[in-house]
């Protein structure tokens, strides 16, 4: 009996700490995909070249 709830705790603290590592990451893709979006606004509305600019 005692295995089986070492077992059980065992399993329930993986599935906690991938769970937050996958949280973390979604954050890091949220955020990294709003920083390049942001980056890439940025250097076609400054861009010298008339091929790539917005305006």
């Amino acid at each position: 009996m005692l295995k089986v709830l070492g077992a059980l705790l065992v399993v329930w603290a993986v599935f906690s700490v991938v769970g937050a590592v996958f949280d973390f990451l979604a954050w890091a893709v949220v955020v990294g995909a709003l920083v390049f979006l942001g980056a890439a606004t940025y250097s076609a509305l400054t861009s010298k070249s008339d091929r790539r600019a917005i305006r």
